[in-house]
Formats: C-alpha cells, structure tokens, sequence
C-alpha cells in the first residue's frame, strides 16, 4: 500500500481539529506536512521516503462495539511536496551535438529552441556511447554498469554490469516519485527490459510498469518500425495502425496519447504532478517520418553540397551562437574511413542526399510532436511549474549504416554493412516508407556530431559522448536563453529531479537497502549566479564495448578509436584495458579534443590510468569486453534455453525474438501435423521476423512452402508443386547446418556463423523440394517483429505471396520444432585456442 503516512506520526483524532496543518519534527528539507483534518477524507500528507512504500500507519480514530459509539479514521493520501513541479524528461534517440538547429544544427528544431530560449541551453552533457546504457543510468542515477547496462539488453551477457537488470537495490526515479505522489508515465522506447524477458511470459518486473511508471505506451526493444510498430500499452500488445498502414506513425501516435494522458490526469485530479518520460524512437532508424516532414526537408535543400560542408557549416553556426570557443578547429575529415564527397559518384550522391534528407525529416517531425506535449500542459494552465529537461540523443549520431547507408539496418546486424549503391537505388523511390528499414551513410553522422568526431559506440570520442540538453522551468528559471557549460553527465538527472522536488532519495524499497546514487545534481545550475560556477561533477568514467575514456576535472585520458562501428564482425581486441593507444586531452582548452598532448604528459597519463581502474571495479566495469557481434549470438537465460525441442497444440502470436526458439546456426526439423477442409487450405504455420529478415513456413493456394528472407535482398523459397488435399497431412522442413555453430564466438572466432546448409521440405514423408544455402544469416533476424504461430503479425517475409495476417484456415493438429544445435568437439577446441592465443601473440 504506496499512499500512507509513516506509524511514527502521533494521530489526533478526526473531527477534534478543523482544518490544520502538522509540521513534524524530523529533518526541515523533508519535513513531514498534513493537509487537512487528520483522519478524513481529504487529508493529505508528505513523506521523508526513507522507506518506499509507507508503512501502513496506525489507525486514528474509535473503535467502540458498535458504529455509532465509534470514530471512523482514514490514512491521509501521500502527495509530494508543496509546489513540486510537472516533470517533462525528453530524451531523443542516436543524435548528435550537431544535429538540433539550437546547437548550430540546419534541422530545423523550433520546439528545442523555444525551450533554450525560455530556459538554458548546455553544452557540456554526457551520455555513454550507447542507447540502453544511457537511458538506465538516466532512470537510476546510476553509472550504466552499475546499473547492469554494460551493453544493450540484445548483447547483454552473464555478468553483473552486463547483464541488462536493473537491479532491486537502484529504483528508479519513476519509483520514487510513484511512491511520493507523483502520476508517472513512460512513452516511446523502453530499451531497459531484458531481451529474454520480454514475451507475454514475463516476468514484468523489469517493464517500465514494474519500474514504477503507471502507465506504459511504447515499443519494448531498441528500435521500431514506425509505421508497424510492436507497440505495447502496459503489457498488452496493440495494433492501432490495422486499417491505416503507411498514413498512421508512432510519432505522431505516441504524442496524441501523451496529450491524452496528460488531460485525462488533469481533469481527473488537477492538484496531481505529473512525471512524463517522453522518448520517441527519432532518430534512431529506422528513419520513418510522414511523406509531408520529407517534401518539407527537400525543398530547403539543405545537403546538396555533401557532408564536409554540411560539417563546416555547422560548425560556423556553432561558433556564431557563441557554444563553442572561437578559436575552435575541426579535427580532419577521415579520408581513410568515409570517402571524400567530390570523389563520390552522380548516383551515390543522389542516393545519399536522399538518405540524409530523410533523417533530417524524421528530426524535425519529431521536434514538432514534442512540441505538441508541451503545449499540453500549457492547455491545462500548468506550464509555469513545468519542469522541461528535453536531452537531444542518448548518444553520438549512428554509423550503423555504414559508409553507404543501408535499406535495412537488420543487413548491418548480420554483418552486411557496405550494400552497393545501385542495389540501394532500387529503394530509392521508397525510402524511409514502410518498405524499408532504413539508415543513412557514416559520412553524414560524423557531419551531424560537429564540432567533435566519430560516431555513437565511441566513448572514447566526444563525438560518441557529449550531448547538449535544453531546460525550462518558467516559476524557477530566470536567466532566460543562457548558456551552461557545466560538465553534467546523465546520471545527474535523478538527483537533480529529487532535489528540485524536494524528494529524498530512499533508503529502503520494497526492504531492499538502496545503493548510493552516483550522479550528483545539477540544479545549481538554474540559478543566474552560479552561470560559471565550477561543476560539481568532476571525476566521471566511459566505456563501451572495450573502448573507454575518463574525465578527471578537465582532463580526458582516451583510447584511440580502433574499430568503426560498422566494423563489429571480426576478433575483438583480446586486452581491452591495455592493449590500447592512449590519448590525452586538456579540454578546457581544447574544447572538441582535436590536440594529444599525451607524449607531453606520460606521468599524467599513468595517474588516469591507474584511477579508470579503480572507477572500474567501484562501478561493475571488468571484465572488459571489446567483442560486438559476436554478444548478439551470446547465450541467455531465456525461456528456451537448454531446450532442443518445442510443441505447439494451438494458434499463438507475439512472441519475441529474445523468447523463442532460435533457428540460426544449427540444424533443425519443423513438423506441422495439420488438417484441410474441405476446398483446400492457406495460411501462415509459422513466422519469424518479417520483411527485413525471417523465415515463414505457409500454405500458398494449398501449395506447401518454406520460405527465408534473406534481409530483403534475396528470398529463398522450397515449394511443393501440388495442392494438399483435403484431410489429414504432414508437412515438414528439414535443416542441415553445415557450421560448427555458434559456440565458435567465445573463442572470439566467427568461423562457425553464418555458414552453408541443406534444407528439404517433406509431405507425408516424401521429399518435395531439396535446396542448398550458401550462406545463412548469423546473428539475428528481424528483432521488432515476433515468432507467431498460425498467422502472421506486423509485416509479412514475402509481399508478393501474402498479405498479413493471413491466418491459417486449415486446422492445426500439432507443430513440433526439433534442433540439433552442433557441438564443438575436442579437437576442434583445440583448433579455436590455437587460433586464438596466435592472434593475441601477435598483436
């Protein structure tokens, strides 16, 4: 029971006081304080939240024999502090320094610069390099690693800081204020559930419902089809754009429903203070804005003369605007990783100019719909005591497409990263449309993080970790349109949200004892005297994926960056801690890291060294790991783990990548037990994934067929030539995998993955159809579509068979999936660590 007072609090009994109000004698900053007459209804109380939830306090009133003789006596509701404010936290997705036109950007951005302009805008805000990572230490006040966010929850492996759990011991700031008052909402991207906890199953513990926010409309995993998106409210999937595809968009969407709750909280309890976590999925790709945002965008033509004069423009912009030092130089354009812009050809840059245009639109569309939610609490009267923290990116701007770019970013995650341009043209016409899963070239995000370099995953470079962030607050802030430039990382958001709302952080939840928060607030920074007061945030650590930095007071010791993001599909650096190039940076006059004074310092170098190791093991860092590919195919603790064989009796749809069975790199037989009326029969048996990669196992006019997209790019198909006639019929398709599997990668080896096989479809035991694969997909297939059974959700993996649902009309008997995943002998064990002792002897 979350909304009662403290048993320490002496009662007095109802009716005996009017109106009053208690002060009690406990610490002034979070003095308990009663509204109202005690016992009654209408009271209302604050709390210290040392211990989350309230104890049950003691009851106050009469109890005689009988009603009449007696004093009815109720708890008084638990409410925050006087005057605490409506909080509105914005956090944007895969969006660099440059990006916003209130930072020097050329997207037009005016809700952000509205803000910045009624608030403060600040320069100098960290993230860790990565979207999930960012976003736990956002909502804990925890470093990532602590937190258990090594990683995104898709790599997460078996150790603490890389596990994707939230632990007990780090509520978070939804829990806090839930259980202090507050209405607690949570819209957009989720990100912080673990991948093997997110089908209907559960647990939902690590939802953001079993994270303290009441109400839930978003997408779980860590990018969506906007226009089809998996989209839950609470727990509940719901598919809101059936009837609407390609018109309807989450963007758009998201926005309305936050209106809606914003209104419905309001009209319901007006005095009630609202924490709204507003995270849309712009812009991460895949980048799907409305037809209207994309001509707006086009016509301002914007990038036509490429990427390195986008980037010198903004960088003008930056240094007109008076964020960045004057005397400010760019680091060089990176020949040897992103080709020149004059060097590329008439048709590429066609292709790019596209490609961007489209990420500039889905920015400035999503700019627009958040300015829709904060008009929303202007409606209502409240925008005064609205607290507005909107953060542009929980990370540098992605590379993840590739020096080229990619019609489908679920190509990148299977190690295709360089699809030629005249094999992308063919998506021309349609790009950022519901037929692609689209994300622009390396080139214009390493434009788009100016005036810094390299991308999202570097946490050694700024470019990867140094945000902006704007902040109004119209009953508190004054020094309207000022500039920050404080050193704030975003695990100073907690603490700053419990400071500024008078909230204690708690020492118990749910009688768990609470681990320190470690970020330290920034609310000192609203007030105009403290606008060049030194940052009280001065040691703070970076890592990610074996690459990793640490600011200590103006210093930045990094590692040089030694793989591009899209070059995550070879053997990782063995020696992530040592095994490194160190650079050394003193951005107090250097404010964009361009000049190594690392050979002029070694003794200051050895000092951070030495203190990142101890930042390490305070905060869950070892063991270091530099691999990225080869944790997507990690094993996990999910519902199929362990299991070789799977039985399904009835229809069932929904069920996520993380929680089913896993079909790549290993041998297996599906076997459909299955009954045709009379007329013949089609539909989908099985699914998983959807038109940027999967399988699907269907009857098409009565015809049997196995079918596996090959992200997009090719289909493979094994056909049976007849119809099934009517009656009972067995279908089936058979794998041989001719790999030795996945367990090759903790050898930090990709010899195993992705390799040939053999498949045969069967009826009624007689071989059908029989076909190689040269190659299979190796890491994963298409993550925001699901596993589903007897019809087909969202998209489809082949369009020009059928269209969803496409439901399954003959009677399902029984499925079976049976695997034979290979097991890696002892020689070939031997072989592995051979090869891998020879490639760390040889760095």
């Amino acid at each position: 029971m979350r909304h009662f007072l403290f048993k320490s609090i002496t009662y007095v009994r109802a009716g005996s006081l009017a109106a009053c109000l208690l002060v009690l004698a406990v610490d002034p900053a979070h003095a308990q304080k009663i509204t109202g007459t005690p016992g009654s209804p209408s009271a209302t109380t604050t709390i210290d939240g040392q211990q989350l939830p309230a104890p049950d306090p003691k009851f106050g009133g009469v109890i005689k024999n009988d009603a009449l003789e007696s004093t009815p006596w109720w708890a008084p509701r638990i409410v925050p502090p006087k005057d605490a404010p409506n909080i509105l936290l914005i956090i944007t997705d895969d969006a660099g320094f440059g990006v916003p036109s209130t930072f020097g950007g050329v997207i037009p951005t005016p809700t952000m610069d509205e803000i910045a302009n009624e608030g403060l805008r600040y320069t100098r805000v960290f993230s860790t390099a990565l979207c999930s990572p960012t976003r736990a230490a956002l909502i804990t006040g925890r470093n990532h690693h602590s937190a258990g966010f090594g990683v995104i929850s898709e790599q997460s492996t078996g150790f603490p800081g890389y596990n994707s759990i939230i632990a007990e011991d780090k509520a978070t700031i939804g829990r806090i204020l839930l259980d202090n008052g507050y209405a607690t909402s949570w819209f957009g991207k989720d990100h912080n559930t673990p991948a093997f906890a997110a089908s209907q199953v559960g647990p939902f513990d690590q939802w953001p419902t079993g994270m303290g926010f009441e109400y839930f409309y978003g997408f779980v995993g860590g990018d969506a089809n906007q226009w089809q998106p998996n989209l839950f409210r609470n727990t509940t999937q719901i598919y809101p754009f059936k009837g609407q595809e390609g018109t309807w968009n989450l963007v758009t969407a998201m926005a309305d429903d936050a209106i809606d709750y914003i209104s419905r909280i309001h009209q319901t309890q007006p005095d009630k203070p609202i924490f709204i976590k507003y995270a849309p999925g712009a812009t991460h790709a895949p980048h799907h804005p409305t037809k209207e945002w994309v001509d707006k965008i086009s016509a301002m033509h914007l990038f036509d003369d490429g990427y390195e004069k986008l980037r010198e423009r903004i960088f003008e912009n930056q240094k007109k605007l008076g964020i960045i030092p004057q005397d400010a130089k760019l680091t060089p354009w990176p020949k040897d990783v992103l080709k020149p812009w004059d060097e590329l050809t008439p048709e590429a840059k066609k292709l790019f100019i596209r490609q961007v245009e489209v990420f500039a639109a889905y920015a400035a569309y999503g700019d627009h719909e958040i300015g829709r939610v904060i008009q929303a609490f202007e409606d209502i009267g409240r925008r005064d005591n609205t607290l507005v923290i909107y953060i542009n990116g929980d990370n540098g701007t992605s590379a993840e497409g590739g020096p080229l770019g990619t019609p489908n970013e679920v190509a990148f995650f299977n190690g295709m990263n360089e699809i030629p341009v005249d094999v992308q043209m063919k998506f021309y016409d349609v790009w950022g449309t519901e037929q692609t899963y689209n994300h622009m070239s390396a080139a214009w995000a390493w434009a788009f993080d100016t005036p810094f370099d390299w991308f999202k995953q570097n946490a050694s470079r700024l470019g990867g970790i140094n945000q902006n962030m704007v902040v109004s607050w119209p009953s508190r802030i004054k020094d309207k349109g000022d500039l920050r430039e404080q050193f704030i990382h975003v695990i100073d958001v907690v603490p700053t949200l419990l400071e500024v709302t008078g909230i204690s952080a708690p020492d118990m939840v749910d009688g768990i004892k609470q681990a320190p928060i470690e970020g330290t607030s920034f609310a000192y920074t609203f007030d105009a005297e403290n606008a060049k007061t030194a940052s009280r945030h001065k040691t703070q650590y970076f890592e990610m994926m074996g690459q990793w930095a640490l600011y200590d007071d103006g210093w930045l010791l990094s590692t040089k960056v030694n793989r591009a993001p899209w070059e995550g599909f070879g053997p990782a650096n063995p020696d992530p801690l040592n095994n490194q190039v160190f650079q050394l940076y003193d951005l107090s006059n250097d404010f964009n890291q361009t000049t190594d004074i690392a050979a002029q310092h070694p003794d200051k170098v050895a000092e951070m060294r030495e203190k990142f190791v101890a930042e390490a093991k305070k905060y869950q860092v070892f063991p270091l790991d530099a691999s990225f590919a080869a944790r997507i195919a990690a094993p996990r603790p999910n519902i199929t783990a362990g299991r070789t064989e799977f039985v399904y009796t009835r229809p069932m749809v929904g069920l996520p990548q993380g929680d089913s069975p896993v079909l790549l790199n290993t041998s297996y037989t599906i076997t459909a037990d299955i009954d045709v009326p009379e007329g013949g029969a089609e539909g989908m048996i099985l699914t998983s994934g959807g038109r940027f990669g999967g399988y699907g196992f269907y009857l098409k006019e009565g015809k049997p067929m196995f079918l596996w997209n090959m992200v997009d790019l090719e289909r493979l198909k094994w056909e049976g030539p007849d119809a099934l006639s009517p009656g009972r019929h067995t279908v089936e398709f058979d794998f041989v995998y001719d790999g030795l599997g996945s367990g090759t990668l903790a050898y930090n080896n990709f010899s195993g993955v992705g390799k040939s096989g053999t498949g045969t479809l069967k009826v009624d035991g007689k071989v059908v159809a029989t076909k190689k694969m040269e190659k299979t997909l190796p890491m994963i297939l298409q993550w925001d579509e699901s596993f589903d059974i007897g019809s087909d959700t969202l998209t489809g993996v082949n369009d020009a068979d059928y269209k969803p649902p496409f439901p399954l009309t003959a009677k399902l008997e029984k499925l079976t999936i049976k695997m034979d995943r290979p097991t890696l002998t002892p020689e070939d064990i031997k072989t592995l660590e051979n090869a891998q002792k020879a490639a760390a002897d040889a760095l």
